[in-house]
């Protein structure tokens, strides 16, 4: 194994402007490992090899010459296939756009490629990034890097399995519910969903506005916490096209001073009892930071009990219209959304009140942080299920689902395994905007138990 491709983005772009490695070297090095792989995990939908060849000698050759594009320079990447770029098939995993190639790359991945990085290939996603299952009609379902049968999660699951098995330093995924943190969860990686109006979400086939705007985050999807801190300032901020971002100040994780933090952790959110082996590993967390002499408290938020109910009543309060929209938009007739058009649109008093429900839900939540500084909790109730049962109890994803619904920033990172092997993760979410703390406490984690370990696919 080429010891290269589990390196961290961070030390990558160290080797390739300290000339330790060439870009076009460590660009041949992922393309073989997912040549090895993606046959098995079908993570990967769409090469742009011969591009990203040719880019690769480019940067190579203005590094040669003393030029150096930005902190990303010569460093490939994969996107996620809900995201547009240009020149390369972007699908959103919908048939309509089997065939759509974007004319312009959405924000964050100009971001990216101004940073210096080199588009690799585009990696699976759910049909609009709506469900938990990475599966569509056009590419089909991607498998679990640490065990074949098993979900990589979704609705991020192709970059989360193709991170976790070597085959890209880095991906860019999008969270509605869940969709960054439980792939991560599953496939034993690391990432964020930033606060909400932290990171423009232009170009990306869920789109921003409407009522339910709040939800959708972006975010990078990374083997390690350092990488999460090397990547999110270069996607945050507002481009002058989504109009809910705010150029709001981005805190440096290593000026949190860890011992000063005031925690609350829980096991349980009184809604679905998670695994014995996640209840541990969460107590653990929570011992190990009474240890070191922080403030720890085992306390549920008061409210936290409606967010499965509150979620699905929000998501389906226009009987699936937006959905409907989407579908209509990009051309397809034949859909995978189960769900779609089974709940008829409530009545506008209804509707009224289900809105103030949900801004009281979060007043109540957000008092409960004038007493902490992190809440530590699972990503989900269970380790990765196997393909087709992901979504038998979806009240699993309710931990997940709070911090859409309070918009607040919220970190995984892995912190065991269960008796199967599977990857675990530890939740970490902070005040709002606050990803600063997050990413601190992340990394403490990281060190702690461990982080990311290879799989063996």
């Amino acid at each position: 194994m080429n010891r290269l491709l589990y390196l961290s983005a961070t030390a990558l772009t160290r080797m390739i402007q300290d000339k330790e490695v060439s870009s076009q070297e460590l660009l041949d090095c992922y393309l073989k490992r997912i040549e090895e792989v993606n046959p098995k995990l079908n993570a990967v939908v769409q090469l742009s090899a011969e591009t990203a060849r040719s880019q690769a000698q480019k940067a190579d050759e203005q590094l040669a010459g003393g030029t150096i594009l930005g902190p990303l320079h010569g460093l490939p990447m994969t996107i996620k296939d809900s995201f547009d770029t240009m020149g390369v098939i972007s699908t959103g995993g919908t048939k309509g756009r089997e065939n759509f190639v974007p004319s312009q790359d959405a924000t964050v991945v100009t971001r990216l490629r101004n940073a210096g990085a080199i588009l690799l290939g585009k990696t699976n996603t759910s049909e609009l990034t709506l469900t938990y299952e990475t599966d569509n009609l056009i590419y089909g379902q991607t498998n679990n890097p640490h065990n074949l049968s098993r979900t990589s999660g979704g609705s991020s699951g192709g970059a989360a399995a193709i991170v976790a098995a070597g085959g890209s330093p880095f991906d860019i995924g999008s969270d509605y519910g869940g969709s960054l943190r439980f792939p991560a969860h599953c496939c034993g990686v690391t990432t964020i969903k930033p606060t909400s109006g932290r990171v423009p979400r232009t170009g990306h086939i869920l789109p921003f506005g409407g009522v339910l705007d709040f939800f959708q985050q972006v975010g990078p999807i990374t083997r390690y916490v350092e990488d999460l801190n090397l990547l999110l300032p270069l996607i945050s901020g507002p481009d002058w096209i989504d109009p809910s971002i705010i150029p709001m100040p981005l805190g440096q994780p290593n000026d949190v001073d860890i011992k000063k933090l005031k925690i609350a952790f829980h096991t349980d959110n009184k809604i679905i009892s998670p695994s014995v082996e996640t209840i541990e590993i969460i107590r653990k967390a929570a011992n190990l930071l009474d240890n070191e002499g922080l403030l720890v408290d085992e306390t549920v938020p008061t409210g936290i009990e409606q967010s499965y109910e509150l979620m699905i009543e929000l998501l389906s309060a226009d009987g699936g219209a937006s959905m409907q929209r989407l579908l209509q938009e990009a051309g397809t007739e034949e859909h995978t959304l189960p769900w779609l058009g089974l709940v008829p649109p409530i009545e506008s008093t209804k509707f009224d009140a289900l809105i103030i429900k949900w801004y009281k839900f979060r007043s109540t939540l957000l008092s409960f942080f004038k007493d902490y500084d992190v809440i530590l909790c699972p990503v989900n109730a269970f380790p990765a299920k196997a393909h087709g049962k992901t979504n038998e109890e979806l009240e699993a994803f309710s931990y997940s689902m709070t911090y859409n619904m309070t918009g607040w920033p919220s970190a995984v990172v892995r912190g065991g395994t269960s008796p199967d092997g599977l990857p675990i993760g530890l939740q970490i979410i902070a005040q709002p905007w606050r990803e600063d703390i997050v990413l601190a406490v992340a990394g403490y984690f990281e060190k702690a138990f461990g982080g990311y370990k290879s799989p063996n696919v």
